[in-house]
């Protein structure tokens, strides 16, 4: 219901009424919502209003446009977890169906750049693995990672599409204990935008992550975009204590 008293617009008011029902799952990831006409009817408001309240939630994510078609529910965002997790695990969490594509699986020798992140010899033999991150058959992210081969010398394809982490930890036996992660806000390249099916120019969040083991050994380097649409990061924060 919208009140005409409310000291909150009428647009804000409907905005927070569609955004309830979303977040409620009331209404579904992909479903059609309701026409700027029939809103206008149901809540006694101008069209305008109600093109005010929509405009707001595409540009929030929680909508998007259709050209010729009406406005439809996104997509969830995925949410970056705090701790290291398996990608597939973190997402069956937040009840999406999780998929990874291997694009790419291949020996390369290591760059100068890679050595040194890795913590490895120049030339040394390391996996190059490009995936695909999907999230309910959306690709959202592109992954380009490194791990070197004498830290996981039976790695398959097969492997490599499930998650890497718990292979680690079950397979080999070895513990992952801690990592650090870059991130940079960028726009898509051509190969972004055909990879994640978005225009050139698009927000993107780009991720370097490197994950080590628990002698603090570097064994993975994972250099990643995803889409700044489906993709988000939340950090908790407390205020330092003035110690003087």
């Amino acid at each position: 219901m919208i009140f005409k008293k409310s000291p909150f617009p009428n647009y804000h008011q409907l905005q927070k009424i569609i955004k309830k029902a979303i977040l409620a799952q009331e209404v579904k990831p992909g479903e059609m919502i309701p026409s700027e006409r029939e809103y206008a009817e149901t809540y006694c408001i101008s069209k305008m209003t109600v093109r005010q309240a929509l405009s707001n939630l595409v540009d929030e994510g929680y909508l998007y446009r259709v050209r010729g078609k009406g406005t439809f529910v996104a997509p969830m965002k995925m949410e970056q977890p705090k701790a290291i997790i398996g990608f597939s695990e973190h997402t069956f969490s937040k009840g999406m169906k999780p998929e990874t594509s291997v694009i790419t699986f291949k020996e390369i020798n290591s760059s100068l750049e890679l050595a040194e992140k890795l913590n490895v010899a120049r030339g040394a033999i390391l996996y190059e693995l490009h995936r695909l991150r999907l999230v309910d058959e959306l690709v959202i992210g592109f992954e380009r990672l490194y791990i070197p081969k004498d830290l996981a010398p039976n790695l398959t394809l097969k492997q490599s599409a499930a998650s890497i982490c718990e292979y680690m930890e079950k397979k080999v036996g070895l513990t992952i204990q801690k990592g650090s992660e870059i991130i940079e806000a960028s726009t898509a390249n051509k190969r972004d935008s055909v990879v994640l099916n978005i225009e050139e120019g698009s927000p993107v969040l780009k991720i370097e992550r490197r994950s080590m083991l628990g002698s603090c050994t570097p064994f993975e380097l994972a250099k990643s975009v995803y889409r700044a649409d489906r993709y988000q990061y939340k950090i908790d924060m407390e205020r330092q204590k003035n110690t003087i």
